[in-house]
């Protein structure tokens, strides 16, 4: 008998520890990012700092625990075609699963969006943290996501791997 009541300890405990973690990772740690009319920028083609865009109905969240938790939505009346000829286009960026309770992000269909050329990619910020690029999606219909990319050095720094000249000095 006491092997079964030993057994369901450790079931209880190991149901109570799994149900904590779980909370921890798609609750606890995000929190809203306050909308202070600058969270949407863009990088200009010219090099230069990143310019704000006129958007409105922002949602954002973040965390602290990982350098790539940021996803925001917002909606803006520049279109993807009037962008590209003015901001610098981010190649190979797919968009990273929100919580599901964060609504407006579904990188999936995100993700489906810029694969069909519906939605264009653009750098909001390279290295907002070292080896992390911010990017912003924005498709044809003004609906516009943003979220936070490994980029070469970042995958390089995190692996091991030697950063090579091309990458900025680490702080």
């Amino acid at each position: 008998m006491s092997g079964k009541i030993l057994a369901s300890a450790i079931i209880a405990v190991a149901l109570i520890f799994g149900a904590v973690v779980y909370y921890f990772q798609v609750f606890h740690f995000y929190e809203a990012v306050e909308d202070d009319a600058g969270q949407v920028f863009l990088t200009p083609l010219s090099g230069e700092a990143p310019e704000h865009l006129v958007y409105s109905e922002f949602e954002g969240i973040d965390a602290d625990s990982s350098p790539i938790r940021y996803r925001a939505c917002f909606e803006t009346p520049a279109r993807p075609q009037e962008l590209d000829e003015v901001y610098e286009r981010y190649e190979g960026a797919v968009p990273r699963n929100a919580p599901f309770w964060f609504d407006c992000f579904d990188a999936e269909a995100v993700g489906l969006l810029v694969e069909t050329g519906e939605a264009h990619v653009y750098a909001a910020q390279r290295n907002i943290e070292y080896g992390i690029d911010r990017v912003v999606a924005i498709a044809e219909d003004g609906r516009g996501w943003i979220w936070e990319e490994i980029n070469d050095c970042g995958d390089k720094a995190y692996d091991g791997t030697p950063l090579g000249e091309d990458c900025p000095p680490r702080d």
